[in-house]
């Protein structure tokens, strides 16, 4: 049996792991990210690769992270949410300090992979991920291989345009799907619901500090739970736009199933019931083809560790 070591970089942790062939994370370790970035970070994950090393043989090393990653996993082209990597071979850097064989790969391909391989999408030789979070990343599996493009930077999922001239998105462009579909996005839905009809919000804002800028996801998610008609008004238009972005995705990739991830996926059907029924209602030639079944993910946040590290073996 054969170990190899994932690591996922955060914004804030760095998480590594030790995972066997069967994608069981036998030891973890994780460090807080470096600020600064840049060879700090290239160090820290040196750092904690070394510590599980130590007590485990490993072959070799995966490292999933935001951001553009080239076509030979061996470069980050771009991290707009990490200072210091731009343009930097990690491949040669961490190969250098590990000594060991290291590939790189974006982090939502990661967490694709590692679902089609031992969670949700398993048994399915198409797969589409959407990560829901912040905003929307993305991983597409075809055939049973990770999708990457020409240039690796396939999957940017969260930055088609659904709206012109919509809501200024942070790539820099306009009414990016992120901008509609995101935990982000519901955060935006609930509070415009709120400053609509304050009346009818006051028990959600009660979730709150009483204002709409205390209002938190975890916040509107309890008070859907608790059936409170402004939080599942938000649910049910983030499902509307996620289900319509998953239609028009379906008549281009035919997967056979979608997978959501990310924290939103933990309010569960209050989000997937309406984004099901939006897929239905937005399906291009409608009735004439299978559906892709829309599935949470299982994986959680060990899924973009589990996902290289297994890519790191192939």
């Amino acid at each position: 049996m054969g170990f190899t070591i994932g690591i996922d970089v955060g914004g804030t942790k760095v998480l590594a792991g030790v995972v066997d062939d069967f994608g069981v994370v036998l030891k973890s370790a994780r460090r807080d990210t470096p600020r600064e970035g840049g060879p700090a970070l290239t160090q820290t994950i040196a750092d904690v690769a070394k510590e599980l090393m130590s007590q485990f043989p490993v072959d070799s090393v995966g490292v999933s992270a935001a951001g553009f990653v080239s076509s030979d996993r061996k470069t980050m082209l771009a991290t707009p949410n990490i200072a210091g990597w731009n343009g930097v071979d990690l491949d040669a850097q961490l190969t250098s300090l590990i000594g060991l064989p290291v590939v790189i790969e974006n982090d939502a391909n990661a967490a694709a992979w590692g679902e089609a391989r031992f969670g949700a999408g398993r048994g399915k030789r198409h797969m589409l991920l959407l990560t829901v979070g912040t905003g929307i990343g993305g991983g597409i599996v075809v055939n049973g291989e990770l999708y990457r493009g020409a240039f690796g930077i396939a999957a940017e999922i969260g930055h088609i345009r659904v709206v012109p001239d919509g809501h200024l998105c942070g790539c820099g462009a306009r009414g990016c799907f992120e901008q509609y579909g995101s935990g982000n996005a519901l955060m935006r839905h609930a509070r415009e619901a709120v400053a609509a009809s304050p009346d009818i919000a006051r028990n959600l804002l009660s979730r709150g500090d009483g204002t709409l800028v205390g209002l938190t996801g975890a916040a509107i998610a309890d008070a859907a739970r608790d059936g409170d008609a402004v939080a599942l008004a938000a649910f049910n238009t983030t499902g509307q736009w996620l289900g319509a972005g998953i239609a028009s995705l379906s008549v281009i990739l035919d997967p056979e199933c979608v997978v959501i991830g990310g924290g939103v996926i933990d309010a569960g059907d209050i989000l997937l019931k309406p984004t099901r029924e939006a897929l239905e209602r937005y399906m291009p030639f409608a009735g004439k083809h299978p559906y892709p079944e829309i599935i949470a993910a299982q994986l959680g946040n060990e899924a973009g560790l589990v996902g290289v590290a297994d890519l790191a073996r192939l």
